[in-house]
């Protein structure tokens, strides 16, 4: 394993355990309100880092990779992480695993429709295994209230990691040249904005930074927005920065089993021979994909 494999091994274990600590403050906290909390101490863990690690306050980039960088904030951290957050209420932790091994084919979809990356034959039987994978392990369990919150529990699932890949893929060469951590500080201060900004239109404020009212659950958010968008969102980037796409996604997708066995054993999710045969399927899929890369 290369340095950039270790990342991404690392951004799946840490993120692993922040879906969980994610699930637990979503009972009380609505999806908005936990992505601006937890994106707003994300940002501050960043900035602090930065004189830490040597990183510069301002990169000298155009005014193009900027526009390029608010972008990507605005899609994959804005949207993406507030249609996890949502998706992660509806389908609860384990369910919510194998929706996430839409991601990897989500990453080469992605590549070949906006970068003109080559799919092979492969890479479709992947993508079908996948959706089979997930349709078969998709049931209602007593996690999920009723087959709409099941069905639309997917959709925001799916949707959240296809949005994600355009996010981060559209400003690759960006985090190649640039330092992981300014990068993460730059589009989580970006993102963390907007949401708040636009949140606060449609809601009382009160609303919007509920999570900084809770402190009854601190104890769970604050490690949540430590492990997951500071951690997590670092070891990430740097999977992407120092190993192919290809390997990184193999190793990311190593937080399926991850989260599904931390929801079995800290939540007391049931885990049924359909769930496994999904997860087989769905993950066996996502692998093939990534392989071919």
């Amino acid at each position: 394993m290369n340095e950039g494999d270790i990342f991404a091994v690392l951004a799946a274990l840490v993120w692993s355990f922040c879906v969980i600590l994610m699930r637990i403050s979503g009972f009380q906290v609505p999806p908005v309100a936990l992505t601006v909390f937890k994106g707003s101490l994300a940002t501050v863990f960043f900035l602090v880092t930065l004189p830490l690690v040597g990183a510069p306050l301002v990169a000298d980039l155009s005014a193009l990779n900027y526009f390029r960088l608010v972008v990507s904030a605005v899609l994959g951290i804005t949207i993406a992480d507030t249609l996890f957050a949502a998706a992660l209420n509806r389908l609860g932790a384990s369910l919510q695993a194998l929706a996430d091994c839409i991601y990897s084919p989500s990453m080469v979809a992605v590549g070949f429709l906006f970068f003109g990356e080559k799919l092979g034959t492969w890479e479709l039987f992947g993508g079908a295994l996948v959706v089979a994978g997930v349709a078969v392990g998709m049931r209602k369990t007593e996690d999920v209230r009723s087959n709409r919150e099941l069905v639309s529990g997917v959709i925001l699932a799916a949707s959240a990691h296809v949005i994600m890949a355009v996010g981060i893929l559209m400003v690759r060469d960006v985090i190649r040249d640039q330092p992981v951590v300014w990068v993460s500080a730059f589009r989580f201060l970006v993102a963390t904005i907007v949401l708040a900004s636009f949140a606060c239109i449609r809601w009382p404020a009160k609303e919007v930074f509920l999570g900084f009212r809770r402190r009854n659950i601190w104890k769970i958010m604050i490690p949540m927005s430590f492990l997951g968008p500071f951690l997590g969102t670092m070891f990430w980037t740097a999977g992407f920065k120092y190993t192919t796409a290809g390997r990184a996604a193999i190793f990311n997708q190593l937080a399926t089993v991850f989260i599904i066995t931390l929801a079995v054993i800290l939540l007391k999710e049931r885990l049924t021979l359909r769930k496994i045969l999904g997860v087989v399927l769905a993950v066996g899929g996502a692998l093939l994909v990534v392989l071919q890369k």
